[in-house]
C-alpha cells in the first residue's frame, strides 16, 4: 500500500537574532488532505512555510517530501520544481506588469523561434484565472486590479504551476463571502485530486468548514495534531492560546446621548471621464457611533474610504467634520482636519518597513500641527504600553517592523491611530491576518475609542465582524449605498441580499 503521508517534518528548528521561532515543530501532511495550521502571530507558522517553500532553511530537524527523504530545499525554484507552491499572506505580484506576465513569470510559452507566445499566454491565463473565479484582461497591469483580485492572481499563479502540495497563509483576508466560497471549491477540488493543502487562517470559521486535520502552534512548539471532527472552537482557541477566551459582551449598548454628526458625507461621485466608483455617496456618523460598510469586492467600500482620506482626488461633493466642509485634496488635509485611515495593505500603503515600532507609531502624530513637542521618549514610551496592550510579538519597540508578522504588523498600524485620538477613524480590514485573542482586544479598543467620542467607519469582509461592531450599517454594491441597517435588523442575508442585488 502507498504511503498516504505527502509529507514528514519532524524535529524541525529555527533561530533567527534574539528568536528561537521554530521548538521541534513536527507537521505531517497527508495526500488529498486539506490540513489547517494555526496558531497565534508569531506562533511560527508562516517560518515553518517558508522552510518548506526555501525561503529559509531549518537549522535541525529532517523533511520527507513525496517520497524525497531529507528534502531541504536551497531556494524557492527548488521547491517549486519538487512540487510546492506557497500562496503568501502578503501579495509579492510586480504591479507595472500584466497579469499574464505575473502568474507566468520566467515560464511564458513559446513559439517556434524561441519568442513568447503571447497568444497562447494569454488564453492559459484566463484558464488559470477562471478555475479561481476571476475575469480580468490578461494584458491588464496588476497594480489596476483591487487588493482582492491581486489575491486571486496569486493563487492563479500558485495553481497554475500544478503542484503536488499548496500552502495558503491567510488567502481569504482580502476576499468577500463569494470570492472565499470559490476558494474553497478549488480546495475541495484539489483534494479530490490527490493534492495536499496546508491552510493557515485566523477566521476558525472556515478552519471547522474546510479542514481534514488541524495541527496547532503555540510560542514556536506544536501542540498537537486533531481530527477536525474532535475539537470545538472554544477547545482550539484554548488550545492556541493556552487560556480561556470569555466571549465578549458588547460594553457599548447604545451611542452615548447627545452624540451629533461628526462626519457629513454628500453627494459623493468621481468625476466624468474617471471609470466611476462611486456614485452620489450621501451619509453620516454620529460621535460615539461605529458605522459599518459592506458589499462585495469592487463594490467601492474602499474607494470611498481613499476618497474621505484625500487619496482620491478630483472627487466631487461635499465632506463635513464636526459640522465644517472640508475639502480633501491630500491625506495632509485628512489628517489635519481630524480623519485617520487604518489601510487595508498594510506594506503598500501604511507602514515603513525599515523603521521601528515606537518611529511607526508615533509617524501621526509627528506630522501633525504642533509637532515640535514630539518627545521620542514619550512616544517610545507609548509605543511600549500600546505594545503590550495589543500583545504585539517583538523584542521590543525599537524593533524594526519588517521582522514582525503580518498580524503584528497590523496592529502597529492600529495602534498609530489609536495613539492619535482621531475625530474620524476609518478603518478598512482592521483585523486582517490578525489571532482570535488579539481581534477581541482591537474590537474592544475600537469600541473604547468610540465611547470616548470619535466617529468610526468599519469596512470589513468579514460578516460576522462587521455586524458584531456596528451601530448601524451601510450596505454597497457597484458605487452606490444600496441600503442602510441598524444593529437590531442587520443580518447576513439581508447584508447580502443588498449587496447582491440592490
Amino acid at each position: 500500500m502507498a504511503d498516504p503521508s505527502l509529507l514528514v517534518l519532524r524535529g524541525i528548528h529555527k533561530r533567527f537574532p534574539g528568536v528561537h521561532a521554530l521548538k521541534g515543530v513536527d507537521l505531517e501532511v497527508r495526500r488529498g488532505e486539506i490540513h489547517a495550521l494555526v496558531g497565534e502571530n508569531g506562533a511560527g507558522k508562516s517560518t515553518l512555510m517558508q522552510i518548506l517553500a526555501g525561503v529559509h532553511r531549518p537549522d535541525a530537524g529532517r523533511i520527507d517530501f513525496d517520497g524525497r527523504e531529507d528534502a531541504v530545499f536551497r531556494d524557492e525554484r527548488a521547491s517549486q520544481e519538487a512540487g510546492i507552491a506557497l500562496v503568501f499572506q502578503e501579495r509579492s505580484l510586480f504591479g507595472p506588469l500584466s497579469v499574464a506576465d505575473n502568474v507566468f513569470a520566467a515560464r511564458q510559452p513559446a513559439d517556434g523561434w524561441g519568442r513568447i507566445d503571447y497568444p497562447r499566454l494569454r488564453e492559459q491565463t484566463r484558464t488559470a484565472v477562471a478555475e479561481v473565479g476571476l475575469d480580468v484582461d490578461p494584458d491588464q497591469p496588476a497594480a489596476s486590479l483591487s487588493p482582492a483580485q491581486q489575491q486571486l492572481v496569486e493563487i492563479a499563479k500558485a495553481l497554475s504551476l500544478k503542484p503536488r502540495l499548496v500552502i495558503f497563509d491567510e488567502p481569504t483576508a482580502a476576499l468577500g463571502p463569494a470570492d472565499a466560497d470559490r476558494l474553497f471549491g478549488t480546495l475541495r477540488r484539489l483534494r479530490a485530486d490527490g493534492c495536499g493543502v496546508v491552510y493557515i487562517s485566523h477566521r476558525l470559521e472556515e478552519i471547522f468548514t474546510i479542514a481534514d486535520r488541524i495541527t496547532i502552534l503555540k510560542d514556536g512548539a506544536g501542540q498537537g495534531t486533531f481530527a477536525a471532527s474532535a475539537l470545538t472552537p472554544s477547545d482550539l482557541v484554548s488550545k492556541m492560546v493556552g487560556r480561556e477566551l470569555a466571549a465578549r459582551e458588547r460594553h457599548r449598548e447604545a451611542v452615548p446621548a447627545g452624540g451629533g454628526p461628526l462626519l457629513e458625507v454628500a453627494g459623493l461621485s468621481d468625476p466624468p471621464g474617471r471609470r466611476p466608483r462611486l456614485r452620489d455617496i450621501s451619509f453620516r456618523v454620529r460621535a460615539g457611533e461605529i458605522v459599518g460598510l459592506a458589499g462585495l469586492v469592487g463594490a467601492g467600500r474602499t474607494e470611498l474610504a481613499l476618497a474621505l482620506f484625500g487619496a482620491r482626488p478630483g472627487t466631487t461633493g461635499q465632506i463635513r467634520v464636526e459640522g465644517r466642509e472640508r475639502t480633501l485634496r491630500t491625506p495632509a488635509d485628512a489628517i489635519a482636519a481630524g480623519i485617520g485611515y487604518l489601510s487595508e495593505d498594510r506594506k503598500e500603503s501604511a507602514l515603513f518597513l525599515d523603521m521601528s515600532l515606537s518611529e511607526n507609531m508615533a509617524a501621526v502624530a509627528a506630522a501633525r500641527p504642533g509637532s515640535w513637542t514630539y518627545s521620542e521618549r514619550r512616544h517610545r514610551s507609548s509605543a511600549e504600553e500600546m505594545r503590550q496592550t495589543l500583545r504585539i510579538a517583538c523584542r521590543g519597540p525599537e524593533e524594526a517592523v519588517r521582522v514582525l508578522s503580518g498580524g503584528n504588523q497590523q496592529k502597529v498600524v492600529l495602534a498609530r491611530w489609536l495613539l492619535t485620538r482621531p475625530k474620524v477613524l476609518i478603518v478598512d480590514e482592521p483585523t486582517r491576518g490578525v489571532d482570535v485573542g488579539a481581534k477581541a482586544e482591537m474590537h474592544a479598543l475600537i469600541e473604547d475609542l468610540a465611547w470616548k467620542g470619535a466617529a468610526v467607519l468599519v469596512i470589513s469582509s468579514d460578516l460576522p465582524e462587521v455586524l458584531s461592531l456596528s451601530d448601524r450599517l451601510l450596505v454597497m454594491r457597484e458605487g452606490r449605498l444600496t441600503g442602510e441597517l441598524s444593529r437590531a435588523e442587520a443580518t447576513e442575508d439581508k447584508v447580502m441580499k443588498l449587496a447582491s442585488m440592490g
